[in-house]
């Protein structure tokens, strides 16, 4: 059983990277035919609609505290990134997402060391600062060397997105162990896509583009796979992982995101400067290094029962 977990593990892994890989491009994509807010409105509400038929059916099954636990990892993990990322891609390209997005689990250490008893040892604090020297390097060189004003605001949004990813991983670990992976992930999007498709219908402009604009449809298509393929089934395969592994191995799933990010844009004409590669390599230099040595409880390929000991 641990070896095929291990496996399956593996394989979510690369399959995420792969569809979370090819997200950025189709959020720059749908940027082409919507606002920022209203892809971010579009993207919840269109993985509540594909997820409703799961959630309906396992709603009761759910106690009082979980529902709220799931409320909370459905606003911090699926609901303000879905913003934050579609508002920092009016001003930033696919591929600079794509790698400050390796972020993710430098944060998911630091929060799982400040909030979710997560042990530490020297290698991985020096990981965190490396991590976060090269993701400050490629906000620098992405200014085009006008320094940190033109992207600091904007890189800072995804920056502040992963720190929700991050602390959205150790939450599940830590406190919706019990629930499978595909309740988890149709309830979440249950508490925060009711209240959203309720203001796209009624306050929002989006109804009335879908109505009357031309070519309105393509942008939906794109926004549609974005949802559905790269949000809804996607982290259906992520909270599997989370549940079969560790939060930072889980997390790991970024480090091979840029790496598709790049690719696309490149195919999508997006300026990529050779500099970046630098930063980036610093990013994964301090990755592993926070993945070093860690405690037994927190290797992906020792069981929680057979370590006897609480995993987050």
């Amino acid at each position: 059983m641990q070896n095929r977990n291990t496996l399956i593990a593996w394989i979510i892994l690369v399959v995420l990277a792969i569809v979370w890989g090819s997200s950025f491009i189709l959020i720059k994509k749908s940027l082409d035919y919507f606002s920022a807010s209203e892809v971010g409105l579009l993207r919840i509400t269109i993985t509540f609609l594909f997820l409703l038929p799961t959630a309906l059916n396992n709603i009761s099954k759910i106690n009082r505290k979980h529902k709220y636990y799931l409320a909370i990892a459905g606003v911090i993990g699926s609901f303000i990134p879905s913003f934050l990322f579609a508002i920092a891609q009016t001003e930033i390209n696919s591929s600079l997402t794509g790698i400050l997005n390796s972020l993710t689990p430098l944060f998911t250490l630091l929060l799982g060391l400040s909030f979710f008893k997560l042990k530490v040892n020297r290698y991985n604090l020096v990981g965190v600062a490396l991590g976060l020297i090269g993701a400050l390097g490629l906000i620098y060189a992405s200014a085009g060397g006008k320094g940190f004003v033109i992207n600091i605001k904007y890189s800072s949004l995804i920056m502040i997105a992963t720190v929700c990813y991050a602390f959205n991983v150790n939450f599940i670990k830590s406190y919706l162990k019990e629930i499978d992976a595909l309740t988890i992930t149709s309830l979440t999007f249950f508490y925060v896509g009711l209240p959203t498709l309720l203001y796209v219908l009624i306050f929002s402009d989006i109804p009335t583009k879908i109505i009357h604009e031309d070519k309105i449809l393509i942008g939906m298509g794109y926004v549609s796979t974005l949802a559905i393929l790269g949000t809804g089934i996607a982290l259906i395969a992520f909270n599997k992982l989370i549940k079969i592994s560790s939060p930072v191995f889980a997390s790991s799933v970024t480090y091979i995101i840029p790496v598709i990010a790049i690719i696309w844009g490149i195919i999508d004409n997006e300026i990529f400067e050779l500099i970046y590669i630098f930063w980036f390599l610093l990013i994964i230099l301090g990755v592993f290094l926070v993945n070093s040595k860690t405690t037994n409880s927190q290797k992906m390929n020792i069981p929680e029962k057979a370590t006897g000991k609480n995993k987050i």
